[in-house]
């Protein structure tokens, strides 16, 4: 089974959905199923007009797009308590929100070079970056800082992104959202032919999961 998930780093959604469906596989593991689940990545990005390099608190951000402070504290209020329910600390009062075209081809060549599993650690690290740690997941040196915690060559990986590495990757994965006609994020994708849209309960994650490996 090869599951494609179309996510951002900044995505609070994408973050709790990651975790849900890594409990829901764990489970099923724990139901003694066997077969080969291979997660990987894909790029989505919730603003690509953010500027590069001027990082802006996510109060600030969230209040331009949705109407006002009082309105995105609510939200940012709503989505801790999601994800607290999950095991997950978000530090919404000190997030800042960033251009994440770095943090997507930074995955790419992880995916490349190490592997899908590696991937996967990888995309956690940078989503604990962003809404645990209140780092700027925009800033090459946060990227590579993070890359090198997970074990990955520091040096290789910054000579790819100075070389333009990743930006089609990034640009293809986009155009497989369009394809998919994907308009928000965690999108789940399964074999190129199942879909489950958002972060769905984990026993919701466990059934679809079931219901595929069943056919």
């Amino acid at each position: 089974m090869r599951v494609e998930i179309w996510s951002d780093v900044v995505c609070p959604w994408c973050f709790i959905g990651k975790r849900r469906f890594d409990n829901a596989v764990a489970q099923l593991r724990e139901k003694g199923v066997t077969e080969p689940i291979d997660i990987v990545f894909k790029a989505y990005q919730l603003d690509p007009t953010a500027p590069v390099g001027a990082p802006t608190p996510v109060v600030d951000a969230y209040a331009k797009k949705f109407g006002g402070r009082e309105r995105a504290e609510q939200i940012l209020q709503h989505v801790t308590s999601v994800a607290a329910g999950d095991d997950i600390t978000f530090n919404m009062d000190i997030a800042l929100r960033a251009n994440t075209i770095l943090c997507h081809r930074a995955l790419h060549w992880v995916l490349e070079n190490h592997g899908a599993h590696a991937q996967v650690t990888f995309k956690e690290n940078l989503l604990s970056a962003y809404f645990t740690e209140g780092l700027d997941v925009g800033d090459i040196e946060v990227v590579l800082t993070r890359a090198g915690a997970c074990g990955f060559d520091v040096d290789a990986l910054r000579s790819w992104l100075d070389n333009g590495g990743g930006l089609a990757e990034v640009q293809e994965d986009i155009q497989g959202a369009i394809d998919r006609e994907v308009t928000g994020v965690p999108a789940f994708f399964i074999d190129d032919k199942y879909f489950i849209p958002g972060a769905q309960e984990t026993d919701v994650f466990v059934k679809v999961l079931e219901r595929i490996l069943s056919l």
